[in-house]
């Protein structure tokens, strides 16, 4: 079976070495230390402190083991290999509906750098797919839920 790759840019892929370190290095002791103190409070069957504990302790090695077969399997873009007007990983892409002023700038991230609030979109996200590839000045049809609208590439930039 062949593993699922996750295409990144090289920011990216720092940027979740330094997640993974802070959890092994600061979170992963803090968690360890809470469950020592909680089972120092005798009868673990009703002892909220570890229970809660125990919980954290299964999310942050869950964190863990997800950042590191991330990093594991991470394919580093560049995106300095595409042309400079062409919409890819590690591109900053502004967009304009076709017909009106509305115009939306995207960040174009792999999946494990997604962070709609900031921005930055996975590149598996149907706004992304129809941008990839695409040029300044191309046009490009965009299906959401709520209807399917057009959208013309204003500008495209390496994001910094």
């Amino acid at each position: 079976m062949t593993e699922k790759t996750y295409p990144m840019t090289q920011t990216e892929k720092e940027q979740l070495e330094k997640e993974l370190e802070e959890l092994k290095l600061v979170r992963r002791p803090e968690v360890v230390e809470r469950i020592k103190i909680a089972r120092s409070y005798g009868d673990l069957s009703e002892n909220s402190e570890y229970d809660a504990a125990k919980d954290e302790q299964a999310f942050v090695e869950g964190e863990i083991s997800s950042l590191e077969t991330k990093l594991r399997y991470a394919e580093i873009i560049d995106s300095d290999a595409v042309a400079k007007d062409e919409v890819a990983i590690g591109k900053t892409v502004l967009v304009q509906e076709v017909g009106t002023n509305d115009q939306d700038t995207y960040h174009i991230v792999g999946a494990a750098g997604a962070d709609i609030f900031s921005g930055k979109i996975s590149n598996e996200s149907p706004i992304a797919q129809a941008l990839i590839g695409k040029k300044v000045g191309d046009k490009v049809f965009i299906e959401s839920p709520a209807a399917t609208y057009e959208v013309e590439i204003v500008k495209v930039e390496k994001t910094h």
